[in-house]
């Protein structure tokens, strides 16, 4: 079984373990940005690093607001988590710093600070930045340049795929591009601490983001065709729930059974999934990469205008007081197509039922 076991670890992960050098001490780790995929990367790591290696430090934490923070202390205690001052204690403190932002605005101001502080105090040993967001590739370059002007400071891109669902399971799909060696560490911190494998694409910093991007536009494409087809299946009275079975049957892969539910259900809840502001900044991305490569996405730039069309929609709700969820999830793209199609956007109750005749 241990054999078995060690079989899957390797194919999971593209690299040769790392040899612990003699004067090896513990990895501090840091970890940036709570959000509602960061809070469950960084609470699976740190219960994976406590459990399985004796004398690790807790992972320190660092959110701009501090509510999250202290809600992943009372979870895990402080033999696993510690918060952070500012970022400069991450930055200074750990060796491995990860970081899981919403845009690429705050990253840039992140690894500013973390560029600052370590200017003033620089390192005297290795010290890995992971930038997990989903970010525009060229960035990639800039992160890369402020990191480069540390001593002994390497960076690697590491977005991952996966819903939050599957990163509170630690299965997420893992990429990663950058120092080979840094890769190496780190996929061991990660793989199956928090994800379930490997994908690396090289020394080229930008390939990572470029793959996320790739393909967080098969998804989102797939969301189009599924909001089409549940708008049409209500204007012509086959509805939703036939859809919904005939999705299961013909295309059962998990994430889409789950928003072909969503859509089915209407459940937009974007604190439960991915909100509707990372997917209409994750469009816009692809859209700006199509058209630097000439090489057109159609069904992006359509979906990038229902889904402007849900947010819309969504934000004169919570004018009216009338929303149903704070946050909108991006399965609510199909508020677009059922507008479009004469129906309303996000309450399939208020549609009138069409029953055609045999």
């Amino acid at each position: 079984m241990s054999s078995l076991l060690h079989t899957l670890h390797q194919d999971a992960v593209p690299y040769s373990r790392p040899i612990t050098p003699a004067s090896h001490h513990p990895t501090k780790i840091g970890f940036v940005g709570l959000g509602s995929m960061g809070y469950l990367i960084a609470q699976n790591l740190a219960n994976y690093h406590a459990a399985h290696s004796d004398g690790n430090p807790p992972v320190l934490v660092w959110n701009r607001s501090a509510e999250k923070s202290e809600k992943l202390l009372q979870a895990l205690g402080k033999d696993k988590i510690r918060i952070a001052q500012d970022l400069g204690q991450v930055a200074t403190e750990c060796d491995v710093i990860i970081t899981n932002l919403a845009n690429d605005a705050a990253v840039k101001s992140v690894y500013e600070k973390f560029t600052a502080a370590l200017t003033h105090l620089p390192p005297t040993g290795n010290k890995i930045f992971v930038e997990t967001s989903t970010i525009y590739p060229s960035l990639a370059g800039e992160l890369d340049a402020l990191v480069s002007s540390i001593p002994h400071s390497h960076l690697i891109t590491c977005p991952v795929f996966g819903t939050p669902a599957v990163a509170e399971k630690a299965q997420l799909l893992i990429i990663m591009s950058g120092d080979y060696r840094s890769k190496k560490e780190v996929a061991y911190l990660l793989v199956p601490a928090v994800g379930r494998k490997v994908i690396d694409l090289g020394g080229n910093l930008e390939k990572a983001p470029t793959f996320k991007l790739i393909g967080n536009s098969m998804i989102l494409g797939t969301l189009e065709i599924l909001a089409e087809a549940f708008t049409l299946a209500e204007k012509s009275g086959i509805g939703a729930e036939n859809v919904h079975n005939l999705v299961k049957e013909i295309l059962p892969a998990p994430g889409t059974i789950a928003y072909s539910d969503k859509m089915a259900n209407d459940k937009f809840d974007g604190k439960a999934g991915f909100a509707i502001d990372g997917g209409i900044k994750d469009a816009s991305h692809i859209r700006k990469l199509t058209a630097e490569l000439n090489s057109p996405m159609p069904a992006i730039d359509i979906a990038h205008q229902h889904l402007l069309t849900a947010r819309a929609i969504h934000q004169g709700h919570k004018q009216e007081g009338t929303a149903k969820f704070e946050t909108l999830d991006w399965s609510g793209i199909i508020a677009g197509t059922r507008v479009a199609a004469g129906l309303d956007g996000l309450d399939s109750q208020k549609h009138d039922s069409i029953v055609r005749e045999d």
